[in-house]
């Protein structure tokens, strides 16, 4: 590897929605070390078969579209 021209590789810990905590390796630029993700497999719709909010999303387009002035 050519010196001066990668990031800096180093340890973060990734804190998700529901303040589970795991330690990784990344080259994220992030304050503290620490990453605080909103949007994880548990509270994601796709992940967790919850399709009632994508459903609703695809009327509200659909009207907007239909109806659109």
């Amino acid at each position: 590897m050519k010196k001066g021209i990668h990031p800096e590789y180093k340890e973060i810990t990734v804190v998700l929605s529901d303040g589970t905590e795991m330690k990784t390796r990344s080259t994220m630029n992030v304050k503290d070390g620490v990453f605080k993700s909103e949007i994880d497999s548990k509270n994601h719709p796709f992940y967790n078969s919850d399709k009632k909010v994508q459903k609703k999303a695809d009327r509200i387009d659909r009207f907007n579209r239909r109806y659109k002035k």
